[in-house]
């Protein structure tokens, strides 16, 4: 369930309520959808790092020569 979709149903459970109340489910529901945004990112590094381990390195060698120089 999307955090649109949770706050669609709960808005049909509790309307008429308090605006208040409305505020507090909004904030909740941007809440999980941060959690899910935070979930896909933390899956695609995790996907990509099994898939591309090679290309992850070459790219960290290329990071690391041009901000920290040499070692």
């Amino acid at each position: 369930m999307t955090a649109v979709e949770w706050l669609v149903k709960e808005l049909g459970e509790y309307l008429p309520t308090s605006i208040k109340d409305v505020q507090s489910m909004i904030e909740e529901a941007k809440e999980m959808e941060q959690t899910n945004t935070d979930n896909k990112v933390i899956h695609f590094a995790e996907w990509l790092t099994k898939k591309h381990t090679l290309a992850l390195i070459i790219l960290y060698e290329h990071f690391e020569e041009e901000h920290y120089g040499d070692k």
